[in-house]
């Protein structure tokens, strides 16, 4: 996504010549290209599919749109079994239209997750709970924290469900670097994303992620955490931003490897 100007060709090419060896997917591109034509395509150029993003979205109340979501999760799950890759990455959903009660929108995410769990095993994937900043716990995302996320988590195998450690999300947060080394005690570290806070915000606030450096975070303490609590796997960047987006894809992708380098190396 921080390249979605990119086709799926031209993003496998330019990771290539970049040396990038993976990449994170969201399944909408991925569905746009073909999802057995993607998985062609990655592999036969060598790259690894380090996440697919996103499953979740748990928190209706209705039994239709319930069972609707835990459908949609088991496609998810079967889309990253064929792109090869373990993990996929979930937003949990926020409160549905006329509601208030956070409490029973986790309780139903836990019960999703029930289901989902050991589908996801049989298909040798993990669950990433990813905690979301709390000014989208109102539409996108009621799991505000890290603490939240291995809450829900450690209801379950650590195989199974997990989290997402992402530094957009969570640098605000001192609880963080404590649960950081939680998660990793129980090895429910399933994937680390950075992205930098810049302001301001940007209408609707939902592609406000700065390129690594251009904000407040400092990538190294956070990449210190995650590596003292025993992650050894990718570091994805992911960026929502319209003015990324505007500029020329692969100038944008090399930026950020370089940034990356500069910033966490």
């Amino acid at each position: 996504m921080t390249v979605k100007q990119l086709s799926m060709p031209e993003l496998v090419d330019t990771c290539l010549e970049l040396g990038v060896p993976g990449v994170g997917l969201w399944r909408e591109p991925v569905r746009s290209h073909g999802l057995e034509a993607t998985a062609k395509l990655i592999r036969d150029a060598g790259l690894t599919v380090t996440t697919l993003c996103r499953g979740g979205f748990f928190t209706a109340i209705d039994p239709a749109e319930r069972a609707e979501a835990l459908d949609d999760n088991r496609r998810a799950i079967e889309e990253a079994a064929t792109l090869g890759t373990e993990v996929l990455v979930l937003v949990s959903g926020g409160l549905p239209a006329g509601s208030k009660d956070l409490h029973g929108a986790r309780e139903r995410i836990a019960d999703a997750l029930s289901t989902l769990g050991p589908y996801a095993e049989q298909h040798g994937v993990r669950l990433a709970i990813e905690p979301l900043h709390p000014m989208y716990a109102a539409d996108r995302c009621v799991v505000s924290t890290l603490t939240q996320a291995l809450d829900l988590a450690e209801r379950f195998p650590a195989h199974q469900v997990g989290v997402t450690v992402d530094t957009y999300h969570i640098w605000w947060d001192d609880q963080a670097p404590a649960q950081i080394a939680r998660a990793g005690a129980s090895g429910r570290i399933h994937t680390f994303q950075l992205a930098d806070w810049t302001t301001p915000l940007p209408e609707g606030v939902l592609n406000g992620r700065g390129q690594i450096g251009d904000g407040a975070i400092d990538m190294r303490e956070w990449q210190g955490y995650v590596e003292a609590a025993g992650y050894t796997g990718p570091i994805e960047v992911e960026l929502f931003n319209d003015g990324l987006w505007a500029r020329d894809g692969r100038e944008v992708l090399a930026e950020t490897a370089e940034r990356f380098v500069q910033h966490t190396l």
